[in-house]
């Protein structure tokens, strides 16, 4: 049992949930491997160019989230380089425990400066008191403690960001050469397809080769108010975006799905009590429930995923039970009935498997106003806790820095940029697949 108790000490159990969510995805594609009518959709999908970058570009944002949800807490060891243990011989770990997303980005939160600067800046946004070399004492902008110490001179700078940048753009056209010879070898009637692709790959590989570079030498997107860097602080963001989205549809998906199959399929008294259920709260305004949930209960991601999930399965109920009444009158429902299948298999193999389309299209489409009310309620301070990374913390935070002389405007610039990227792709994938799905608009 040492390997529990490993788990238990390292915090590494709370690499399990990140695991879990893995192992689902990766079912969830196999079963829907096996059926006729996804892979159809899925070849459709695959014909629309831009549906499939942006969901290139959803893949890396849950790559950065699963990466800060992977972690563990470090051994403690002794000055001699032994492990620390206890009475019993067990071996003693640390309070904190990091992320895989922590540990890449170890040099960003170990160069911590003082307050405010700018992107890409190597001097302190704001005046101090400095000494110079001539032993005058004056105010002035001090240098950087971790940007551009590379740097003889100051002048310099301008140079180096430009030969980095060129290199990221090196290392892009490099990728996207190599794929785009990989592609065209695969299917040399395609070169059209390999160049397009190859081109998706330089852009990505020049835009994250030249975030690494720049951020080794600088603070690619400034600091805040105590010195932490933005870029690290963004990407901390995503993983609370990504939960906010996807545990918050994973608590409303459930009871939509079982109010909505039950109301349509048995109808009569039980549609009365579920209609009446859902239309009672939906009548009341979501944000009134979620700050009286929060003021009640406290602030906290999970707080906030539970009240937003309780308020947001009303829509797809309705929408689940409008398609029920259609399912429930076809020939092989109707079938079914006549040879005295009961009721809970009818619904479980023949209703239920029939909507799943509705349900993921309205989790795509969701996901993105999910990312934005957090930013709101956040902006509102009902949201996540402040020592959470999130990006409506962020942008709360930036109100008084935007209020400001002179104006600090990166920190809401970053959650904007990232937000955006998110949820337009979020979007623009969203309608791919209820393009492929709908059986109306389907091309195939």
């Amino acid at each position: 049992m040492d390997w529990l108790f490993w788990i238990w000490r390292s915090k590494a159990y709370q690499s399990i949930y990140a695991l879990t969510v893995i192992g689902l995805a990766v079912f969830l594609f196999w079963f829907g491997s096996r059926r006729e009518y996804w892979v159809s959709a899925w070849r459709q999908i695959r014909t629309n160019k831009l549906a499939m970058v942006c969901m290139i570009v959803l893949c890396l944002y849950i790559a950065a989230g699963l990466m800060d949800s992977i972690g563990w807490a470090d051994a403690i060891r002794n000055d001699d380089g032994s492990l620390n243990r206890d009475d019993n011989g067990r071996i003693i770990y640390e309070a904190t425990s990091l992320t895989l997303l922590d540990r890449i980005c170890k040099p960003l939160i170990q160069r911590t400066e003082k307050t405010y600067s700018a992107p890409l800046a190597v001097k302190s946004f704001s005046k101090e008191i400095v000494t110079t070399p001539d032993g005058n004492i004056t105010r002035d902008y001090p240098r950087l403690e971790h940007a551009g110490t590379h740097l003889e001179d100051e002048s310099d700078k301008g140079m180096d960001i430009f030969l980095r940048i060129l290199g990221g753009f090196f290392i892009g056209l490099i990728l996207g050469g190599i794929g785009s010879v990989i592609l065209w070898l695969r299917n040399k009637s395609k070169i059209k397809d390999a160049l397009f692709w190859g081109g998706v790959i330089l852009v990505l590989g020049f835009i994250i080769a030249s975030t690494v570079l720049l951020a080794s030498a600088y603070h690619v997107l400034g600091t805040d108010k105590v010195g932490n860097d933005i870029l690290y602080r963004a990407l901390k963001g995503i993983k609370t975006a990504l939960i906010i989205g996807g545990l918050t549809t994973a608590l409303a998906v459930p009871f939509a799905i079982f109010f909505g199959v039950i109301a349509g399929y048995f109808g009569g008294r039980m549609d009365d009590i579920v209609q009446y259920i859902y239309t009672t709260l939906a009548s009341i305004p979501s944000i009134l429930l979620i700050i009286a949930f929060m003021l009640l209960f406290g602030r906290g991601l999970f707080n906030l995923c539970l009240i937003m999930g309780i308020t947001s399965w009303t829509g797809l109920c309705r929408l689940l039970r409008g398609e029920t009444l259609k399912l429930r009158e076809l020939e092989y429902v109707q079938s079914a009935r006549a040879f005295g299948v009961k009721s809970a298999k009818i619904l479980i193999k023949h209703i239920v498997p029939n909507v799943m389309h509705i349900v993921l299209i309205s989790f795509l489409l969701r996901f993105s106003g999910l990312v934005l009310a957090e930013a709101m309620l956040s902006y509102l301070q009902i949201g996540v806790e402040p020592t959470r990374g999130s990006w409506g913390s962020m942008i709360d935070i930036a109100r008084m820095e935007l209020a400001r002389e002179p104006i600090v405007w990166w920190n809401l610039s970053a959650a904007f940029i990232f937000m955006v990227v998110l949820v337009l792709c979020a979007n623009l994938f969203g309608d791919a697949v209820r393009d492929a799905l709908d059986p109306r608009l389907r091309t195939e």
